[in-house]
């Protein structure tokens, strides 16, 4: 395969992609017609992109307020100690999901960054106290590696995954 049949595949994966994240409850052949592709190619490519684990899941926007939801982020900050192997299990297993659906919390994201902080969260919780019990008991999960977590509540998604807020009513009064 020549070097621009490549380019052009992976140009036209990207093109896929980039709508599927603006519009993923569109059907096939409006994704087709928004980047100008055959449905039948469209499809192949969605199904590529699938097998090579690009995609792995599609998800839906919605404002947490309405449903009484509060959305936070958890910065971690780890000790310099070298995190022992039951450690480093507990961190890719389900455990922190299973304390979180505890406190009635639902993980969105969890982010190992390079930084000031080593993790970042980002979860949904009714209020504050669900929020500082979870935290409390990510401290007894990992004893000994975690030097620090700082929680912050998100006020207003300006921009979420990719999309504006359209309630720009709130926006302008807001900010």
């Amino acid at each position: 395969m020549s070097k621009n049949s490549r380019e052009q595949i992976e140009q036209d994966e990207k093109k896929i992609l980039f709508e599927l994240v603006k519009n993923s409850h569109e059907n096939k052949d409006a994704i087709s017609k928004h980047c100008r592709f055959s449905r039948q190619k469209t499809w192949r490519f969605i199904k590529q992109l699938e097998a090579k684990k690009l995609i792995w899941g599609y998800t839906a926007i919605f404002d947490e307020e309405k449903i009484g939801l509060n959305n936070f982020m958890m910065l971690i900050k780890r000790t310099t100690k070298k995190m022992d192997e039951e450690v480093i299990d507990k961190i890719i297993s389900t455990k922190t999901d299973n304390i979180a659906k505890k406190y009635g919390i639902t993980i969105e994201n969890l982010y190992y960054v390079h930084g000031e902080y080593d993790w970042i969260l980002t979860f949904t919780a009714e209020n504050i106290k669900q929020v500082k019990k979870f935290s409390d008991q990510l401290f007894a999960l990992y004893p000994g590696s975690t030097e620090k977590i700082t929680i912050l509540q998100t006020l207003m998604f300006i921009r979420k995954q990719y999309i504006l807020n359209p309630d720009k009513k709130k926006l302008k009064d807001f900010l």
